[in-house]
C-alpha cells in the first residue's frame, strides 16, 4: 500500500493533491535497468497534521497497518506500529551509488550511476552512500567486473551483486596516487558524458553486448586502463592475470584473520 504505480500515483495527486511532496520515485533493478516508473509514499517527513488531512492516504495507511498486524512474522506485527514508514529504512540522505542486486550475464559490464536521495532504493539494489567519483570509476571497470564473477551468487545464469559477499570483499587498488585517481576520475566523467549523450536509451539498452554503442565500449576501455594501473603500473594482459592478482591482495588482506 505504500507503493504506486504512475496511474495510482496520478489518481492519488488528483484527489489529495498535497500528497505531492511525498511521493518519490522508488527504484529497485529492474526499474533502474529499464527506465520503468514506480513510485512510493515515503512518509517520513509528513507531519501528523498533515497525514489527517489526507484522507485518501490514510485508507493506504491504515491497510499497511492491518496488512502487518495479520502477519504470522513476528517482527512484521511489531511493525504494525508505525505503519507510514517502510518496514527498513536504509535510504541514504546523501548522493549515493546505485547497484543493481541483478544483471544479466552477458553484459561486459554491471551498469552502476549516482542517485539523488530523492530516489529511493528498494531492496532489489544496493547503494553506497557518499561515494565520490573515484569510486564510481572502480566499482564500474572490468577488475571488479571480474571479482563479481569469480565471488558473487547466481540466480539462474545473472549475476547476484552482494554486500557481503562481492562488496566488502573486493580489494580496491593498492598503488593509487593523485596523479592516476585523478586520470581514473576524468575517464569516468567521461564515460557519463557519453551516456548523457544517449539519454533516450535506458541502460538496459546500452549495456546488452549487442546494440552496446562503440564510444561507451571505448569510454569503459580507457577507465578500465585508468583502473588497472591504480593497481599496478603495467596493467594487467588480461581477466585472468587480473583475477590472480586480486585474490593475492585478498590473501594478504585476510592473513591475520586465518
Amino acid at each position: 500500500n505504500l507503493i504506486l504505480s504512475t496511474e495510482e500515483r496520478k489518481e492519488l495527486i488528483a484527489i489529495e493533491p498535497n500528497i505531492k511532496p511525498f511521493i518519490k520515485r522508488f527504484v529497485g533493478s529492474q526499474e533502474f535497468l529499464n527506465g520503468e516508473d514506480r513510485y512510493c509514499l515515503w512518509l517520513k517527513d509528513a507531519s501528523p497534521a498533515d497525514l489527517r488531512k489526507m484522507k485518501h492516504v490514510m485508507e493506504r495507511v491504515e491497510a499497511v497497518r492491518k496488512h502487518r498486524e495479520a502477519s504470522e512474522r513476528e517482527t512484521t506485527r511489531e511493525l504494525a506500529d508505525s505503519p507510514t514508514l517502510f518496514g527498513e529504512d536504509r535510504q541514504p540522505r546523501t548522493k549515493y551509488l546505485i547497484i543493481p542486486s541483478v544483471s544479466s550475464e552477458r553484459r561486459k559490464y554491471v551498469p552502476i550511476a549516482f542517485m539523488s536521495p530523492e530516489v529511493i532504493a528498494s531492496n532489489l539494489c544496493l547503494t553506497v552512500a557518499g561515494a565520490k567519483m573515484y569510486d564510481f570509476a572502480v566499482l564500474s571497470s572490468v577488475t571488479h567486473i571480474q571479482w563479481l564473477k569469480a565471488v558473487g551468487g547466481r540466480l539462474e545464469g545473472r549475476y547476484r551483486y552482494s554486500n557481503n559477499v562481492v562488496y566488502n570483499t573486493f580489494p580496491w587498488p593498492n598503488h593509487t596516487t593523485k596523479a592516476k585517481i585523478k586520470r581514473v576520475e576524468e575517464a569516468a566523467k567521461k564515460l557519463i558524458d557519453i551516456r548523457k549523450q544517449f539519454s533516450s536509451n535506458t541502460l538496459a539498452d546500452l549495456y546488452d553486448p549487442d546494440t552496446m554503442p562503440r564510444d561507451l565500449l571505448v569510454a569503459h576501455r580507457k577507465l578500465d586502463r585508468a583502473v588497472d594501473r591504480c593497481y599496478r603500473t603495467k596493467g594487467f594482459r588480461d581477466d585472468l592475470e587480473r583475477l590472480d592478482w586480486l585474490f593475492s591482495l585478498y590473501k594478504v588482506a585476510t592473513e591475520d584473520l586465518t
